[in-house]
């Protein structure tokens, strides 16, 4: 099969059999067509060449352009689904990647805030909303119910107002893999909500111009709804000066939601239910982060430590 063509319906079978969010399928589109121009560059336009050589050459040439191993093994997992998916459409004999290794990407702590200073970034967003300003209304709702409810940024945006249950203070999502559950949120995210959907949503929508009205609850300057890339810019441009190092988007309060739960005695499978991880082992990583806080509290303040 051409590699044009078995791109395009290896897509199609993300989307339609898979069931993947249109930011997954970007991945994997972006890392094929990375595949396809190496593959041409060396003579193999048709799947059914395409060998495990080929495959080890092109992980060994990004690594060479200095990818990182994160993404070395991204390109890696992309390899191995397209070259399985290959082999079960009849379109190449065996599957070519089924040996295909790359290195572990390097795990990292996540950015973790302290109770400090998120309660700083709250509210100081409030002290913005006093006079009514749409967007302030609608910065202070989405960084509380990120925070309240450790949402991922996707599950954010995709929120319509017929998921929100307001008297029961829980909001219905869509998680990675076309998975839905149902994630509660407190007290200060429900009164920045409910102000937000009275006073700030209602100006927004009225800026919308033509076409059908959304069911979106976060929405632009423009009355549509809301992109996961300015989420991005809200909150980065929140946490700049907030002290710690990592990353300063949204994932940031949503590791600091989850690991303020462990701190406060949350139960590991509940905080797991929470987030949407079908692993408890990715949950763990938070673990890990409270165990880290601890013994940088020890080394500050134990005279023997």
């Amino acid at each position: 099969m051409q590699f044009e063509r078995a791109l395009d319906d290896f897509v199609s079978h993300l989307v339609g059999e898979r069931g993947y969010s249109p930011h997954t399928v970007r991945a994997y589109r972006s890392d094929l067509t990375a595949l396809a121009s190496f593959a041409a560059e060396r003579q193999v336009v048709d799947t059914q060449w395409l060998t495990l050589e080929l495959y080890r050459d092109w992980l060994w040439a990004a690594s060479q352009a200095g990818l990182s191993k994160a993404s070395l093994a991204r390109r890696s997992a992309t390899a191995k689904s397209f070259s399985a998916w290959l082999s079960r459409s009849n379109e190449q004999a065996g599957d070519a990647a089924s040996r295909l290794r790359a290195p572990k990407p390097d795990r990292s702590l996540p950015r973790v805030l302290s109770r400090d200073s998120i309660d700083a970034v709250l509210d100081s967003l409030a002290a913005r909303t006093r006079d009514g300003e749409p967007l302030a209304l609608r910065d202070l709702a989405i960084v509380e119910l990120l925070y309240a409810s450790a949402l991922r940024v996707s599950e954010l945006v995709g929120i319509d107002t017929g998921a929100l249950d307001l008297d029961r203070r829980t909001v219905r999502v869509m998680g990675k893999g076309s998975k839905e559950r149902v994630v509660p949120f407190g007290g200060p995210a429900h009164l920045a909500l409910v102000d937000y959907l009275q006073r700030g949503r209602p100006a927004l929508a009225a800026r919308a111009t033509g076409g059908p009205a959304t069911a979106a609850v976060y929405l632009g300057a423009r009355g549509a709804r809301l992109g996961t890339r300015s989420v991005y810019g809200v909150v980065s441009k929140l946490l700049l000066d907030v002290p710690g190092s990592g990353p300063d988007g949204p994932h940031a309060l949503r590791h600091t939601a989850a690991t303020h739960l462990l701190d406060g005695g949350a139960d590991l499978r509940a905080v797991q239910e929470m987030l949407g991880h079908a692993s408890l082992g990715t949950t763990q990583i938070y673990t890990h982060v409270t165990t880290e806080r601890l013994r940088e509290t020890y080394r500050q303040a134990h005279p023997r430590a």
